[in-house]
């Protein structure tokens, strides 16, 4: 029995649309690994923006979906950084 279920929203703002272009179109090929049977992510691009909706059924789940999305987060911001963006 779940007691409880989890939403949030996350939102990544980037310093320009092609940033943000290049941010979404990185993250699509793995967007299916953080969808499961107890957490569902939606991931929607608005403006200079990316927008993830969390919902989760339980809290390990929504933890894992949060840690998949600061890593995607930390790789987009280390490639910037690396090619001098």
């Amino acid at each position: 029995m779940k007691i409880f279920s989890i939403k949030s929203t996350i939102e990544l703002n980037f310093i320009d649309q092609k940033t943000c272009d290049i941010a979404y179109n990185s993250f699509l090929p793995d967007f299916g690994k953080i969808i499961t049977d107890r957490s569902n992510v939606s991931v929607e691009k608005r403006n200079n923006s990316l927008i993830f909706q969390i919902e989760s059924t339980d809290i390990t789940a929504f933890r894992a979906s949060v840690s998949e999305i600061i890593g995607f987060g930390k790789v987009v911001e280390g490639t910037v950084e690396i090619s001098g963006y």
